[in-house]
């Protein structure tokens, strides 16, 4: 038993080493357990929309009288389109994969 379960561990880490994993999260070299995430943008305005997005829709859902505040912003509506590209980028598609190709490794194994 201890020789199988040796094996399927060499077999999973062989299984993890040979795709490109665990791409998303690129650790800070000073810091541990501190990872960066990519996020594309086109130009400081698009990235102040971005953060500015994610404030107001933050604060309208933490506090729904805030659309009506005259104080809040010139502009209070939040663009979701923005918050979805946001979402979009931070996903983790070379991981999902990984799940993938673990979930078959269990499937095999479970045969």
């Amino acid at each position: 038993m201890e020789t199988q379960n040796k094996e399927r561990a060499e077999e999973l880490l062989e299984l993890i080493n040979k795709g490109r994993y665990f791409t998303k999260l690129k650790p800070e070299p000073k810091e541990t357990n501190s990872f960066t995430i990519p996020l594309k943008v086109s130009s400081y305005n698009e990235l102040n929309l971005m953060v500015s997005d994610l404030l107001k829709a933050s604060i309208i859902l933490l506090n729904p009288d805030a659309q009506s505040l005259s104080g809040f912003t010139k502009n209070n509506k939040v663009n979701v389109m923005t918050l979805l590209e946001i979402a979009l980028q931070l996903l983790p598609e070379d991981e999902m994969e990984l799940l993938d190709d673990l979930c078959k490794f269990q499937q095999e194994a479970l045969l």
